[in-house]
């Protein structure tokens, strides 16, 4: 088992005082392990799960040459190409049959999508390009060429072709495609199990009496929201006071029953409490301070509890930090750890609507409203970015990336936005 000290070794520029969001993410990429049990599930109880290995396809996809029209099969040898084609029609080919009989010379076959290309025949006239009787169709010059309208076997999947590779997560799209190669199961690897709680003498429940000096939990609540989307199992551990027996426990349930463990508070230095104490007691971890705006203070590392251990994201307090250094650290690192190959987030590019201020060294995340006028992507700050204001989050439909290096920008400078819509 590697250790934070070998992976800080590897990673150039380790400073755990001043520590890039780059960095952060080599980091953790390096030491997260990956899920390797895998179950068999019915193809309709697959969509989000991970799939476990490659999925070879078969057979052919489709198999057979079939019409992509309804219209008229022919040998497209036969178009004409300055006058009307007349060609007598041998009978009907529908989908899901074979057209019985040969197809002479100067003869078409009335056919239909899906139907099977009757043998000899490689195109399709689509039917409203077409004058016909009962006997006779007739083909305007130029109306298609030869080839044209005729979906060949195998040209979506030919047998023996990866259909889909290990670490897709699946969606409606991939559950269709394993349907047309006949597949009734799919390997799937077990979902992440992820453990979560808050910490704080001052927090309070839903439900319970709002005392002087108290404030709701609200980041139980986002964490609960942005851990559904990624599709994994859930075990909210609740509040847990600032006293040693109640996080000890709370960190060693978690450790037995998780795969991974996240916190919010606790975190930041100078703090008063138990909790980085408990962390580092109980496991081996790390206590960063990241060169990024809102979500300086992070824990990370693995946490121990009769002989299981559990990864530890060991977030800050603050309701806007805990959602940033969620999707900035956490998203990927869950996401590694069930076996996904997560891709990069997509970035829009957007004109700022307005001057910003930004001092290189540090990655900043202020939200934003994105939009499009006349064309053209904009995007305005949703007033005060102070780490406490939630509903600047709630107000925002991206967030505006100015990157580590990146200084002030003018009005009207694009900038990297990323849209909340899908994510959160």
């Amino acid at each position: 088992m590697t250790s934070i000290e070998q992976i800080a070794s590897c990673v150039n520029g380790y400073d755990p005082n001043a520590l890039p969001v780059e960095k952060a993410q080599e980091f953790i990429r390096r030491f997260v392990p990956r899920i390797t049990a895998v179950e068999k599930l019915a193809l309709r109880a697959a969509l989000g799960r991970v799939l476990a290995a490659d999925i070879i396809s078969p057979i052919d996809v489709p198999s057979h040459d079939n019409s992509a029209m309804d219209g008229y099969a022919l040998r497209g040898s036969e178009l004409s190409p300055d006058r009307p084609t007349r060609l007598h029609i041998a009978g009907t080919g529908l989908a899901g049959q074979q057209f019985q009989g040969p197809v002479t010379a100067g003869q078409c076959v009335r056919i239909m999508t899906g139907a099977v290309m009757p043998e000899g025949l490689d195109t399709v006239v689509p039917q409203e390009f077409c004058q016909a009787d009962a006997e006779i169709v007739t083909i305007p010059a130029g109306a298609v060429q030869p080839g044209d309208n005729r979906r060949l076997r195998g040209e979506d999947l030919a047998r023996g072709q990866p259909a889909l590779t290990a670490g897709k997560i699946l969606r409606p799209a991939d559950l269709g495609l394993l349907a047309s190669l006949g597949q009734a199961e799919v390997p799937v690897l077990r979902r992440l199990r992820v453990a979560f709680f808050s910490t704080g003498d001052e927090l309070r429940s839903i439900g319970e009496t709002l005392d002087a000096g108290c404030v709701y939990d609200s980041n139980r609540y986002t964490l609960h929201g942005m851990l559904q989307r990624l599709g994994v199992d859930l075990l909210d551990l609740g509040v847990v006071r600032d006293n040693p027996q109640d996080l000890e426990a709370a960190f060693r349930q978690a450790a037995e029953s998780a795969d991974a463990i996240i916190t919010s508070g606790g975190v930041s230095v100078g703090e008063a409490d138990f909790t980085k104490q408990m962390m580092a007691r109980l496991g081996e971890v790390a206590f960063w301070r990241i060169a990024m705006r809102p979500g300086r203070p992070m824990a990370f590392g693995r946490i121990e509890s009769n002989g299981r251990q559990a990864v530890l994201f060991g977030l800050p307090g603050n309701p806007v930090a805990v959602m940033i250094t969620f999707y900035a650290f956490v998203r990927e690192a869950l996401l590694t750890m069930a076996g996904a190959t997560p891709q990069p987030l997509p970035m829009l590019r957007a004109h700022a609507e307005q001057a910003l201020r930004k001092k290189p060294g540090r990655t900043e995340y202020q939200r934003g409203i994105v939009r499009q006028i006349d064309g053209r992507w904009q995007v305005g700050i949703t007033g005060s970015q102070g780490s406490g204001i939630l509903s600047s989050m709630s107000q925002a439909n991206g967030l505006v990336v100015l990157h580590h290096n990146q200084g002030d920008v003018a009005e009207g400078e694009l900038v990297d936005v990323l849209p909340f819509e899908g994510l959160i």
